[in-house]
């Protein structure tokens, strides 16, 4: 599956983005859906995850409350609605597909992912 993500940019604090990844190449709804981020100088880490059907997500602690995921299968495409955004937010954000089945939401290392989309800048100004 080809996943290419968008919908990044330059916001200040406070305000909201809402990212997106389309899928293309396979049945989209057979994947486990991620969202990574990534900062200059630091490891690619866990944001949020969405189940195959959409009725699972699960979060990292800091983006509760503040991100949402969700999928539209039809349309194949997962979403990353990110509200009251911080400069910490500040990154380059990836979304990924989990090749191999999955049950439940609750996928967050990197390596339970197999494919990969190109990633979209994120900036956060003070």
């Amino acid at each position: 599956v080809q996943l290419q993500a968008f919908g990044g940019g330059l916001v200040q604090a406070g305000g909201s983005l809402r990212l997106s990844c389309v899928a293309s190449g396979r049945t989209f709804s057979n994947y486990n859906m991620g969202w990574f981020r990534q900062a200059p100088g630091k490891e690619r880490e866990f944001v949020a995850s969405i189940s195959r059907s959409g009725g699972g997500t699960y979060y990292a602690e800091p983006m509760k409350g503040r991100f949402t995921i969700t999928r539209d299968n039809a349309r194949n495409t997962v979403y990353l609605q990110m509200n009251s955004l911080k400069p910490e937010d500040t990154a380059v954000y990836y979304c990924a597909a989990k090749g191999r089945i999955g049950y439940g939401p609750a996928y967050v290392s990197p390596d339970d992912y197999d494919y990969w989309g190109q990633g979209t800048l994120v900036t956060v100004s003070s």
